[in-house]
């Protein structure tokens, strides 16, 4: 049993053996080489968060509890619970956290309660056994691994290093984003860009901030990727808009593994700009490059214009450009290879300005009569 050694004011705490719990109502501290082990439940409706020292829960049968009013801050922690921990108010670590037993439990449907790591990140022992069922925080400037998962899986993702201190809050789902089971609305994965191809059906992740960063998603055997794409380089990060209300393409900026194992990386986003996130494709004719262009529109000759070689021997033909969005930019009948990156998009505020540098998609239709094509791809505009 680890040793009770705190200086508190005595009247602010209860140990009561009818509650089985440990209560805090007034101001507790823990000094340097205090250390404080927990085999009841804790309830802190005082002052707990300033506290050094060594910390631990223990349980070898019932569900260890933390509740009460206000987060409680440790130090060093260690969790030793087989049948888990449940926060039902956060809980802070301001150091290390080493995971022995059980799991830590965080309601899903009350998203600000989760365990938070507070400028340290540092943590060992996860596994699908050993990890956050539920929401994880962190608020760091360093790369951080959320130690997140759903019942017997851990899936992991990750935020890199941040220029500032930065706060990441995020939760792992186990769960068809169609049929969610704690949020109010669904997600429906035939609402989507129209370059995007497939978004996943086994699983999403929830991440929130509010500062734009980049995204590691993982994926494992029961990610089922190849229904997903057949290649990697198919794959890509994507997200619930809400503002439009659909899945937009967050981008592939690196990825690696196979079709059972692996991570991608997404292109910078905000968050909180998006209600859920996960893996998705792009179409193989997109991913290919057989059908991409550069187009560099300053007056000098070379590459100003979107041009399709041999579309003038056919009698019909129809162009869109989407940008990153999937909002229409430019739309014309009978295009005449005479595109310059200028929006007549019903967004456009100025029809004489050009299109920002970036990445665009397009989808030309032509035929003769009885024939039709669609070609498809990227034109990156500098």
């Amino acid at each position: 049993m680890k040793v009770l050694n705190i200086l508190p004011f005595f009247m602010a705490v209860i140990l009561s053996a009818q509650t089985e719990a440990f209560k805090n109502f007034g101001n507790i501290q823990m000094h340097d080489n205090a250390s404080i082990g927990f085999h009841t439940d804790l309830i802190n409706d005082g002052q707990f968060d300033d506290n050094l020292g060594f910390t631990g829960f223990y349980s070898d049968s019932e569900i260890r509890v933390v509740s009460g009013n206000n987060r409680a801050i440790f130090n060093d922690v260690e969790i030793d619970a087989i049948n888990n921990l449940q926060l039902n108010t956060s809980l802070g670590i301001k150091n290390e956290l080493e995971f022995v037993n059980g799991k830590v439990i965080t309601p899903r449907n009350n998203v600000p309660v989760s365990l938070d790591f507070i400028r340290h990140n540092f943590y060992v022992g996860e596994d699908d056994d050993r990890h956050t069922d539920g929401y994880t925080s962190v608020i760091s400037t360093n790369e951080f691994i959320f130690p997140i998962g759903d019942d017997n899986r851990f899936r992991p993702m990750i935020t890199p290093n941040q220029n500032n201190e930065t706060y990441f809050n995020g939760a792992y789902f186990f769960e068809d984003p169609n049929f969610p089971s704690t949020f109010s609305d669904t997600f429906e994965t035939s609402e989507k860009q129209v370059f995007i191809n497939n978004i996943s059906t086994y699983e999403f992740w929830d991440l929130d901030c509010v500062a734009e960063t980049t995204v590691t998603l993982t994926w494992d055997t029961f990610s089922n990727i190849e229904n997903i794409a057949t290649e990697l380089n198919y794959l890509r990060v994507v997200g619930w808009s809400k503002t439009e209300q659909k899945w937009v393409n967050l981008g592939n900026t690196n990825v690696s593994g196979n079709l059972t194992t692996g991570n991608i990386t997404s292109e910078k986003f905000i968050p909180n700009q998006y209600e859920i996130i996960t893996i998705g494709s792009i179409f193989p004719d997109i991913a290919s490059g057989s059908d991409n262009f550069l187009m560099s529109p300053n007056g000098d000759d070379v590459n100003d214009a979107l041009v399709f070689e041999g579309l003038e021997i056919y009698n019909q033909n129809t162009l869109t450009v989407f940008n990153r969005w999937g909002n229409v930019v430019y739309e014309v009948t009978n295009y005449n290879n005479d595109w310059k990156g200028i929006s007549n998009g019903r967004a456009t505020i100025k029809s004489s300005n050009k299109l920002p540098t970036g990445t665009y998609f397009y989808i030309i239709k032509f035929g003769n009569d009885n024939t039709n094509n669609t070609r498809k791809g990227w034109i990156y505009i500098n």
